[in-house]
């Protein structure tokens, strides 16, 4: 049964009306596209009427109802409600044209600019329309009901919505935190992802905070609640989002901000032209060459296909050739923010490295009689029997070294510490956290060096050992930063909810200058927001944590494999397939946008021009004036196609 929070759900995200739960199955497949499947058919009603126009007049007037009715009446609505709010912009003057072809006999070509017109705005809405909602998604993360323990200990299931501070929930392991609270009983670690980006677990005992959202990953706690559901980190993090999307300045075509002055200037010299003609000229008001006429062969003319079509085509064309990369993009705007682009800032973990620990060394901490490769074999026989990055990583270390695996008895875990057995011959072994496996604080600060890494301390007996481990570097990242310096003369910042020292270790190998660490999502957004004052500012990142701050940079680029549904929703450019090599490219690409656009317009004014100037003297009919213009927009058309390459 369908409650009414999925509905809710639904109206909150911004989601394309075509996925409305509403909708019947059928419906939703007519509601997909809709512009664009009524722009191709009054592209075929045009056709079929300009074919019988030859053969049979009132047929193809007929067919030109159609067009009006399918592509016109729609523009027209459009258009009289800017005029309502005392607007006049292209949109305006495009139906205006075509209307008042019918008054001069030009029906065919008023029906021309308006599917060409209505071909525009389809194409870009639909390379425009997201249809994903980072708020939606966050809201399927923490769970709806919470575990409620009275005081005799039994339990009952209780909504979070109506769950108030001061109550106290069981969080099993392998469960997650539904609401922000204080740890009362147990011992545990968590993953903390979603604020920090990092996965490594985080230990809790009694009377640490725990944030809603986190994943129980040991053994279960009890949380006394702190703060309700609407006060929650969830709750606070899709604010910040919802704060980040508004203060994001939104980026504005140059023709948009072109089209209401060239709109008004075109409309008032044709009242112009049609009423100041018969006094500087002897001609009359009236008749096929009277004023009236010329000056609405001038507006028709003037009426700037081969800008409003060249645009969209110039987005469509790099779209399409991002897609075959692999890059999606969400709008053709996107790419006009990214040539805006002066910085890029890099999320750490998973993005610039791996997110997967690598065990780089296993040293001795004073004098052993065990080898390090038994130590090895020792230790991963411990970690097998739990799942977690370091066990992850020893165990790899262990398969690749060829250690060998022992026996182990009274193996148990010591939630948020280690974990502890004895071998075969009695000895006790045990692996954990330094401060658990090496009480001795002096010890320690000695041996313990971490260097901007991360540190796991075994003991076998009376003998120590300590593992070290990284947070591998991607591969392909140090050519790319050599690129995006050189090539698209960018620089690179890190933005990092992991600690200093290993932010430094991974920035120093990148030679990445700005490095910004221990970051939770309110200090990268705002960090985010101090950046985008120098200019514009690219964001690269995968966690729920990221969310804010891409959405709140110039432009968000998330992963689209390993990125958490909120980072992709909340961004502007998914990189599908994690190709972070592509980067490059694709600041290349848009840069490349910008000039073709800039061509294209130029090339458009040119050809209103010379459309307009021999139409308004009377050297050209009116259906030559409109085949000139409407070849400069194959000419843009064609322009525009070399971003396909």
């Amino acid at each position: 049964m369908t409650t009414p929070y999925f509905f809710d759900e639904f109206f909150s995200s911004g989601k394309e009306e075509s996925i409305s739960p509403f909708l019947t199955r059928s419906s939703k497949r007519w509601a997909r596209h809709l512009p664009l499947k009524s722009a191709g058919l009054s592209s075929l009603f045009l056709a079929l009427a300009f074919s019988l126009s030859f053969t049979s007049a009132p047929l193809s007037n007929l067919l030109l109802a159609f067009v009006f009715f399918f592509s016109g009446v729609p523009a027209l609505i459009e258009a009289l409600d800017d005029l309502k709010g005392l607007q006049i912009n292209i949109d305006v003057l495009m139906t205006l044209a075509a209307f008042l072809a019918l008054l001069i006999d030009s029906g065919m070509e008023g029906a021309l600019l308006l599917v060409l017109f209505e071909i525009s705005g389809a194409l870009e809405e639909t390379v425009s329309k997201k249809a994903l909602s980072a708020i939606h998604n966050l809201n399927h993360l923490a769970p709806k009901f919470g575990t409620i323990v009275r005081e005799d200990g039994s339990t009952y299931e209780k909504s979070v919505r109506e769950i108030a501070v001061g109550e106290r929930l069981l969080i099993k392991a392998g469960e997650i935190a539904p609401l922000d609270g204080i740890v009362r009983e147990g011992t545990s670690s968590v993953n903390l992802v979603h604020l920090t980006g990092e996965s490594i677990p985080d230990p809790k005992k009694p009377g640490d905070e725990l944030p809603a959202g986190a994943r129980n990953l040991d053994a279960a706690l009890v949380l006394e609640v702190t703060r309700t559901s609407g006060d929650s980190t969830l709750a606070k993090i899709i604010d910040l989002i919802l704060q980040a999307q508004e203060a994001k300045p939104r980026l504005q075509r140059w023709l948009d901000r072109f089209g209401k002055t060239y709109a008004t200037t075109i409309i008032l010299l044709t009242f112009l032209f049609a009423a100041a003609l018969p006094l500087l000229f002897s001609m009359s008001y009236s008749g096929p060459e009277g004023s009236i006429y010329r000056a609405l062969a001038f507006l028709i003319a003037a009426s700037p296909c081969a800008l409003i079509i060249a645009v969209p085509t110039v987005y469509l064309s790099a779209i399409s050739a991002c897609a075959r990369k692999g890059i999606l993009l969400k709008g053709g705007v996107t790419l006009d923010a990214l040539a805006s682009c002066k910085t890029v800032a890099f999320d750490k973990t998973g993005t610039l490295t791996t997110g997967e620990l690598l065990c780089t060394s296993l040293e001795p901490v004073g004098p052993t009689s065990i080898s390090a490769h038994e130590a090895l074999g020792i230790a991963a026989s411990l970690e097998r029997q739990v799942v977690h990055p370091i066990a992850t990583a020893i165990v790899a270390l262990a398969n690749e070294r060829g250690a060998p695996l022992v026996e182990i008895r009274n193996f148990k875990t010591i939630p948020g510490y280690g974990l502890e057995g004895t071998l075969a011959d009695g000895t006790p072994v045990a692996i954990g956290l330094l401060e658990y496996i090496i009480p001795d604080e002096t010890i320690r600060t000695k041996t313990a060096s971490s260097m901007g890494q991360i540190l796991s301390a075994l003991r076998i007996g009376e003998t120590l050992y300590l593992f070290r481990f990284t947070d591998k570097v991607r591969e392909e990242i140090p050519n790319l930063m050599e690129k995006l310096r050189q090539t698209n003369n960018l620089t690179p910042v890190m933005l990092t909810g992991d600690n200093e020292k290993n932010a430094n270790f991974v920035g120093n190998q990148l030679n990445i200058g700005s490095i910004f660490a221990n970051l939770r999502p309110e200090d990268k957004l705002r960090e985010v927001s101090r950046l985008l004052e120098t200019g514009g500012l690219a964001m690269i990142g995968d966690g729920i944590n990221d969310a804010p701050a891409l959405a709140r940079a110039t432009v968000g680029i998330s992963m689209g494999r390993i990125g958490s549904a909120t980072a992709v929703d909340a961004s502007d450019v998914i990189l599908l397939n994690d190709d972070l090599h592509l980067l490059s490219w694709l600041f290349s690409k848009a840069s490349l946008t910008r000039r073709i656009i800039k061509q294209n317009l130029t090339l458009a004014f040119i050809v209103i021009l010379f459309a307009t100037t021999p139409a308004l003297l009377g050297l050209v009919p009116l259906w030559a004036a409109v085949v000139l213009h409407e070849g400069g927009t194959v000419l843009v058309g064609l322009n525009s196609l070399r971003l396909l390459r």
